[in-house]
C-alpha cells in the first residue's frame, strides 16, 4: 500500500520505518522547512527499544545516547536520596533491552539515518498538511499550497495540536493542570562541581518537581522542572522564560538544580494541558497515533514511547493477508487504546507523588520508597515491569 504520514517527528519517522519493515510505500509530509525543532531529552525505556531493534536502527540510536547507571529519588531542597536503584545492565537483564536518554536532534537523526539506509527521499519537507478527503478506495491529502496526494492509508503523527484530529473530532477544549515545565540542556562543563549524577534522577518538592539526567554520551545535562502555578500561558513547546523567573520558582534548590538554571543558554516554559483519552482514533481509511492520539502529560516519560509503539502496531495489522484497511485500523485502536489511556492515567497521577506538600503526605508517600529502596530494591523494578518489560513485536 501507498502510506501517507502527516508530520516528522518521533512518531511519523518511526511509522515510516515500521511501514518500510513491512514492505510499504511511504510519504512523510512534513509542514517544517527543515528538522531543526528546539531540543529536549527523550527516554527511550526498553519497551521502545524493543521496536528499534527490530527495525535494525538500534546503533543509530546508541551512537549518540546516554545509558543512566540507576534510577535515583531525591529530594529537591536537601539533596537527601530517597532511594538509588540500579538501571544499566539490569534493564537488558529483566526487560531485555536497554534504557537509554537520548538528545531529540539526535533521535531524529538516528530515525533519519534508518530511513535513509532503507529508502532515501522519504520525508519531504514544506509540505503543511491541512486536511483530507476519502472514499471507499483511496484517501487524499490537501497541502496548503493546493496540491494533492493520494494514497491507500492516511497517518496523523501531526502532534499535540493535530490538524489530522480536528477534521477528525472538531475542536477540542484541553485543561489547563496549573503546572508550568521549565526545560533546558546544558553543557556539562559548564557545570563545575554541580553537575547531575549520570542517573535519572528525580527530585521532590512541595508544589513543584525536576528530572535530571544525561545526553550526547555524557556531554550534556538535561533539566525538566515542573512548577505549580496560577498562570494561564501559552501551549507552547518553545516559549522562552528568564533566568531570574526559573530561579524565583526554584529558590533555595539543591544546586545540581539551580545551577542548571544558571548556566542554560536558554530556557523554555511548557505550561501543560491534560486531555481525556479521545471517543476514536480512526476515521475510515486515517488513524492518528502518538501525541495526535493520546497526548499525556509528561511525568512518567512515556509520550515518545506510546508514539514507538503505535507505529509498530498500526504498520503490523494493515501487512496482515487480504486486509480490510479501515477493520485493521480499528484493530490498531482496538489494541493500544486500554494501554494509552492507562499511561495517560499513570502520567496524571505521578504529579500528585512528586508534589507533596505537607511533611505527613511526604512521610507518607516517601518513607515507604526509602525502605523499599534499602530493604527491596526489586519492588522498585517490578513496579514498573508491565511498562517496560513489554514487547509490542511480539503481539
Amino acid at each position: 500500500m501507498k502510506i501517507i504520514i502527516s508530520g516528522a517527528g518521533i512518531g511519523g519517522l518511526t511509522a515510516a520505518l515500521c511501514f518500510l519493515h513491512h514492505g510499504h510505500d511511504v510519504i512523510v509530509l512534513e509542514k517544517a522547512p527543515e528538522l531543526g525543532e528546539v531540543g529536549a531529552g527523550i527516554q527511550v525505556s526498553p519497551n521502545a527499544m524493543k521496536v528499534f531493534e527490530a527495525l535494525g536502527v538500534d546503533g543509530f540510536l546508541a551512537e549518540n545516547a546516554f545509558r543512566p547507571q540507576s534510577i535515583e529519588a531525591r529530594m529537591g531542597r536537601s539533596g537527601r536520596y530517597i532511594f538509588t536503584i540500579p538501571l544499566a545492565e539490569q534493564a537488558v537483564e529483566k526487560w531485555g533491552s536497554p534504557y537509554l536518554h537520548i538528545y531529540r536532534p539526535d533521535f531524529i537523526a538516528a530515525l533519519l539515518k534508518g530511513l535513509d539506509a532503507k529508502k532515501p527521499g522519504v520525508v519531504r519537507l514544506g509540505h503543511n498538511v491541512i486536511g483530507y478527503e476519502q472514499n471507499t478506495n483511496a484517501v487524499s491529502v490537501k497541502l496548503t499550497d493546493g496540491k494533492k496526494i493520494e494514497g491507500d492509508v492516511l497517518i496523523g503523527a501531526d502532534g499535540i495540536h493535530s490538524p489530522t484530529r480536528r477534521q477528525m473530532l472538531g475542536d477540542e477544549k484541553p485543561v489547563f493542570t496549573g503546572n508550568v515545565a521549565w526545560r533546558a540542556v546544558v553543557p556539562l562543563e559548564k557545570l563545575g562541581d554541580d553537575v547531575p549524577n549520570p542517573t535519572s534522577c528525580a527530585w521532590m518538592g512541595r508544589g513543584k518537581h525536576a528530572v535530571t539526567y544525561r545526553l550526547r554520551g555524557g556531554t550534556l545535562a538535561n533539566l525538566v522542572a515542573v512548577v505549580e502555578t496560577d498562570a494561564w500561558t501559552t501551549e507552547s513547546w518553545n516559549e522562552k522564560g528568564t533566568v531570574e523567573e526559573a530561579l524565583a520558582d526554584f529558590e533555595g534548590w539543591h544546586p545540581a538544580i539551580t545551577g542548571m538554571i544558571k548556566n542554560a543558554d536558554a530556557l523554555y516554559k511548557w505550561a501543560l494541558f491534560d486531555r481525556p483519552p479521545l471517543k476514536t482514533w480512526v476515521d475510515g481509511r486515517v488513524a492518528i497515533l502518538g501525541d495526535a492520539a493520546h497526548p499525556m502529560l509528561p511525568f512518567m516519560a512515556q509520550g515518545a514511547t506510546m508514539a514507538v509503539e503505535d507505529a509498530w502496531v498500526v504498520a503490523k495489522v494493515l501487512s496482515e493477508p487480504h486486509v480490510d484497511v479501515e477493520q485493521a485500523l480499528k484493530s490498531y485502536q482496538n489494541i493500544r487504546y486500554e494501554r494509552a489511556s492507562h499511561m495517560q492515567a499513570r502520567s496524571r497521577g505521578n504529579a500528585r507523588i512528586f508534589h507533596q506538600r505537607t511533611l505527613p503526605g511526604q512521610l507518607k508517600t516517601y518513607v515507604p520508597m526509602w525502605l523499599a529502596g534499602k530493604i527491596a530494591p526489586n519492588i522498585i523494578h517490578k513496579m514498573t515491569d508491565s511498562l517496560y518489560g513489554y514487547d509490542v513485536t511480539s503481539l
